[in-house]
């Protein structure tokens, strides 16, 4: 969540200004300490700070911010909130408060605070990957909703395809492909399953049929895949100020026709995107060989990044 904050918006009355200047210096010591890494110095000064004004907006961010960092979760998400319900709104203190809303799995508050960020500045590249994430937690019916028994989920996913009603030349197409379990099922995409031979849009809507009545469709395998590989680069960015470079778009990285055009048939539109794939997703695509992998894969590299490794 690292994020410097804002502009700072103070009042014009003499009882604030007074307030303000004992909040200064101690904003200034606190700054000082954050040099010297004395976090719990910094912690003590901004706590003074907020008790000199306690609408100053920097002082409540910072001070919120450090308490994330030690643990203090409850308490900085509350002075998270009193920086977001000033105004103007402080959009750092909605980012974060946005992260943390979404880490309680509070999304109706986290896509909140998101709009409210993208309502103002319509290009912030970070409330629109988080707003991804956010939009993918609400929207998707996983199996965990319908069964939060691990157990139970994995003998769900490894129920035999044979044991759903589908046609024979459906079920014989599934045979082929190796696709023997729900998971299997999952874990493959439409344009997969119409590539293969024989395999026609009469059996594909049939597939779909069969997985919609249970709250589940194709490819969702691979979406939980990307959404927790994404998730996972940002907690692996988190604090160190680079969480914007998973944002940047994949069109940062100057890439050949070819290679752009794969990405597109993906709907990779950013870094972050992009990481949460694998080389195997990417050498699937029709034309897309071993020189635009390479490409991606440098490009990639650059920018601190890679392609996510399968599971062992």
């Amino acid at each position: 969540m690292a994020h410097d904050p804002l502009d700072i918006v103070i009042g014009t009355s003499d009882a604030v200004k007074r307030d303000s200047a004992a909040a200064a210096r101690h904003l200034t010591n606190a700054v000082k300490a954050e040099q010297t890494h004395d976090r719990g110095e910094a912690i003590g000064e901004l706590r003074r700070a907020v008790a000199a004004d306690p609408d100053n907006p920097q002082a409540l961010f910072k001070l919120a911010y450090h308490l994330d960092l030690v643990g203090e979760e409850d308490e900085a998400l509350s002075l998270y909130e009193r920086c977001a319900n000033r105004t103007p709104a402080h959009l750092n203190a909605l980012m974060n408060l946005a992260v943390m809303y979404e880490d309680r799995g509070e999304y109706a508050e986290a896509e909140r605070c998101l709009r409210q960020i993208l309502d103002s500045s319509p290009n912030h590249l970070r409330a629109r990957l988080y707003m991804k994430d956010v939009e993918a937690s609400k929207g998707m019916v996983v199996v965990e909703e319908q069964d939060r028994d691990i157990f139970k989920r994995k003998a769900m996913l490894d129920t035999p395809v044979t044991d759903f009603e589908l046609s024979v030349r459906a079920r014989t197409c599934l045979k082929k492909m190796n696709i023997r379990t729900l998971g299997d099922l999952l874990r493959i995409t439409e344009a997969e399953l119409l590539s293969y031979k024989n395999f026609g849009d009469t059996s594909l809507t049939e597939i779909k049929k069969m997985l919609t009545a249970k709250g589940l469709k194709l490819g969702q395998g691979l979406e939980d895949a990307h959404r927790a590989a994404r998730r996972a680069l940002l907690e692996q960015y988190k604090g160190t100020g680079r969480e914007t470079t998973l944002a940047k778009p994949v069109t940062d990285l100057q890439l050949s026709v070819r290679a752009r055009k794969a990405l597109q048939l993906l709907n990779i539109q950013t870094l972050g995107d992009l990481a949460s794939h694998t080389e195997a997703e990417l050498m699937g695509i029709k034309n897309f060989g071993a020189t635009s992998l390479k490409e991606i894969k440098e490009r990639l590299t650059e920018a601190g990044l890679e392609l996510r490794k399968l599971d062992p």
